[in-house]
């Protein structure tokens, strides 16, 4: 089982497609609102180099925005 962060917004498009998309294919993940979460934002930062969301951590492997092909690769899609 793969150990999955999804750091998002609410009014993000992209963060809906990357949590429909994992949905999609059974795989759970834990979703954490940094529009609310300032700590989680800056843990989110700081792995990634990034503000913008989403920001998906599979397993210590950092993807940034819905890179599908990355995603699958890290889920052995």
């Amino acid at each position: 089982m793969k150990n999955i962060t999804v750091y998002s917004t609410p009014t993000c498009p992209y963060c809906h497609m990357v949590k429909d998309y994992l949905k999609k294919n059974d795989f759970q993940y834990k979703d954490i609102n940094v529009a609310v979460d300032q700590r989680a934002a800056a843990e989110m930062i700081k792995k990634s180099g990034q503000m913008g969301v989403p920001v998906i951590d599979i397993d210590g492997n950092i993807v940034v925005g819905f890179d599908r092909e990355k995603i699958n690769s890290l889920l052995g899609l």
